[in-house]
């Protein structure tokens, strides 16, 4: 029998004060790339309210972190509930005054075949992948424009400007989730705000993990992921969340309405 794959550690973040003080608010931080974004912010020196609709495993990250001294608090929420984010940006003003940075990380995947797809289908995908991150910015923007500066973060993907069979309707919000963050970036360009998109590609994720545990052979299903980029292996999460570390902190205040690839080049190859 094939030998199962398991997650690889998390790379370590570097120690650093980009972030010192920022006040973050960080969705779908209970694990993967969220859970990286905390690790990276929290070793920025920022303070932190993570959310995820799996309360107790969110909580027992915000506790890792709090265990070791870090300013980190977790709320349980379901981002498809308005009132779920406004109680989060409550929380964050309620504790610090004020909100920095909103990483709309949280999100879902949605594969169906388009005219097999139920309508709960269609709405779930939508609900969480792209009203979620609007109902985000809603409930941080008031406090970001009264301070005068913001940065909201997105994680998009590369389904955002790519098509791949088989992946409906999960590319249709993803999409929408990048014309949300230029629009919004236009719109409160004048009001000190920059909203930007952050676009991974094939991420070495427990989600992935799993999906590759459900073959004869996991370890060739992983190396044939691997072969299809150009460094010849997948993206860590820690990868994206550098990424997201950069575009939240002073040294990116040019760069608004943008998106940025994590994909090793993938994206630019000419596939048959």
């Amino acid at each position: 029998m094939t030998e199962r794959l398991s997650l690889p550690p998390m790379i370590e973040p570097p120690k650093g004060k980009r972030l010192k003080d920022k006040v973050v608010l960080v969705t779908g931080a209970a694990q993967g790339i969220g859970e990286a974004i905390v690790a990276a912010f929290v070793n920025q020196q920022a303070k932190i309210i993570i959310s995820d609709i799996q309360g107790d495993k969110v909580e027992k990250v915000a506790a890792r972190w709090r265990d070791q001294g870090f300013n980190v608090h977790a709320i349980t929420a379901d981002v498809s509930r308005q009132q779920d984010l406004h109680a989060m940006a409550e929380l964050a003003i309620e504790r610090h005054g004020r909100i920095d940075v909103l990483v709309n990380c949280a999100g879902v995947n949605v594969f169906r075949d388009p005219l097999e797809m139920t309508e709960e289908d269609w709405h779930r995908c939508f609900a969480i992948d792209l009203d979620g991150a609007w109902y985000g910015c809603k409930a941080v923007l008031p406090q970001m424009i009264e301070q005068g500066i913001g940065s909201i973060i997105n994680i998009a993907s590369t389904h955002s400007t790519h098509i791949i069979p088989g992946c409906f309707p999960y590319p249709v919000a993803k999409h929408g989730l990048l014309g949300l963050t230029r629009a919004l970036g236009i719109e409160y360009a004048p009001k000190g705000i920059r909203v930007n998109a952050i676009a991974p590609g094939y991420i070495e994720t427990q989600l992935n993990v799993d999906y590759w545990n459900g073959f004869a052979d996991p370890h060739a299903e992983r190396q044939r992921a691997f072969d299809m980029h150009p460094p010849r292996r997948i993206g860590q999460p820690m990868e994206v969340a550098m990424t997201a570390v950069f575009l939240a902190s002073d040294e990116a205040p040019f760069i608004n309405a943008s998106c940025i690839t994590i994909d090793g080049g993938r994206s630019v190859m000419y596939h048959d």
